[in-house]
């Protein structure tokens, strides 16, 4: 498909982009094609409890402190020597959330991310996940630290073709103060020092989707203004195409209605109180994630990184359902001792249980060949430290769902050798993708065991 051939709803200057409607490719004469592959890459801030979340590590010693420059000095006599090979998916507590989509995920470790010293840990684990230069190969390019163009570029490079945006950027960060230099709070780049800056407001991030900002100041609801179009064109559509075509604008009017309930909630905060303290975070990344699956379904893109939040930081944040009281989730990782670590794993599990959200609402979605969403896709869950108090760059935690149109064998449990560079995992996901490359950043070869 090309953007001459996308179908959209258009009233008064307002422009809908519809998802995939075969009754309408054939009428034009288009014969039905395979949905698109897409990717999307969840980033964790702030590492995880890492003995609740790996499987066999729930009874493991709490790790020792070490943190600024000195998480290197954890390499040799920290790093998990593990013996490679597949294993059946055991649910660890932190992943309980994922038990209704046990055979739709592969969790694998071993896999370790470039680190050089010099800049904070938490600043080089975002801005250099997707990156993964070497430091030998920053020091030949003249870069200070294994900062480059994200894998995500590279992919949208050469997949965007068929859609508005090549890429899409989204952010769960929410808090407007700049408490932080933009490396804690961005996985995406374009290049050295050229950030893709995400998109943090759900209302800023509809609008992109939707329709032109200056036409938006006019109109309130673009849904009250293509939904009388869009009667009418139900009526040339076939009956799975019809049902399609109203769980679509169902979904945009809710999303609507979900946008103006958060303005309402901070219209309403006393002005004293931050905003971003009362935002509901489930609340918040969920409509975040909606508004991804909407720019999949409609074609606008099929590359996004989305971050449930940002590194460090400190913001204090409420998290409905896990705590009365907003809290500080890059406090809380530097108060493991004891059972401090016990509630930190409770944004572990809230985290996982916004990842199952996501992979529920992929299931639903159905494509245009009767598959589903999940069924085209790779959804990626990681973070670029391996453990929130040890800060170390190892040992990261990663969960893959989706079957890439069956390239990808589910439900399992991947060991890859200690010391595994995470770029061979992106270069596998170029791969998986339709990308014809061999190599990228510091990347020794391809993770072949995910192949079916």
């Amino acid at each position: 498909m090309d953007l001459s051939r996308r179908n959209f709803l258009r009233v008064n200057g307002a422009t809908l982009a519809l998802p995939f409607l075969p009754s309408l490719a054939w009428a034009n004469g288009t014969t039905e094609r395979k949905p698109a592959k897409k990717l999307a890459i969840i980033y964790l801030p702030n590492g995880i409890v890492r003995r609740c979340f790996f499987p066999g590590e729930e009874k493991a010693e709490l790790p020792d402190f070490i943190g600024g420059f000195d998480a290197d000095r954890t390499k040799n006599d920290r790093r998990f020597q593990h013996k490679p090979g597949f294993y059946p998916l055991e649910l660890t507590s932190t992943m309980q959330p994922l038990a209704p989509h046990v055979n739709d995920v592969t969790m694998i470790t071993g896999l370790d991310r470039t680190y050089k010293n010099g800049q904070d840990v938490h600043a080089q684990g975002a801005s250099c996940y997707l990156t993964s230069l070497s430091p030998e190969q920053a020091e030949q390019q003249g870069i200070a630290h294994p900062n480059g163009r994200t894998l995500d570029h590279v992919i949208g490079d050469a997949v965007g073709h068929s859609t508005i945006y090549n890429t899409l950027e989204i952010s769960c960060n929410g808090f407007t103060a700049p408490k932080e230099p933009i490396e804690f709070d961005n996985i995406s780049w374009y290049g050295v020092g050229k950030i893709a800056p995400s998109i943090r407001e759900p209302q800023e991030l509809y609008n992109r989707l939707f329709m032109r900002e200056s036409y938006r100041q006019h109109v309130s609801n673009v849904t009250d203004l293509v939904l009388a179009d869009a009667k009418t064109l139900s009526h040339k559509l076939a009956i799975a195409d019809r049902r399609t075509m109203d769980e679509f604008m169902v979904m945009v009017r809710g999303i609507e209605v979900r946008i103006q309930k958060m303005d309402q909630l901070l219209s309403n905060v006393d002005v004293k109180v931050p905003k971003n303290e009362v935002l509901p975070r489930g609340e918040y990344i969920r409509l975040q994630m909606d508004l991804m699956l909407l720019a999949f379904q409609m074609g606008i893109t099929n590359v996004c990184t989305f971050m449930l939040g940002p590194e460090r930081w400190d913001a204090t944040l409420m998290y409905e359902g896990v705590f009365d009281q907003p809290v500080q989730h890059h406090n809380m990782t530097h108060n493991q001792k004891g059972d401090g670590y016990k509630d930190l794993q409770k944004l572990d599990i809230f985290h996982m249980q916004q990842y199952a959200y996501l992979i529920q609402r992929m299931k639903e979605i159905k494509e245009s060949d009767g598959s589903t969403m999940l069924d085209n896709s790779l959804v990626a869950y990681g973070a670029g430290l391996g453990d929130g108090a040890t800060h170390q760059y190892y040992d990261l935690p990663m969960i893959l769902a989706g079957k890439a149109q069956g390239q990808i064998k589910q439900g399992r449990f991947i060991k890859m050798p200690s010391g595994t560079l995470n770029s061979n995992l992106w270069l596998t996901f170029a791969q998986l993708m339709g990308l014809e490359i061999n190599s990228f950043a510091d990347s020794t070869g391809v993770v072949s065991d995910l192949w079916t």
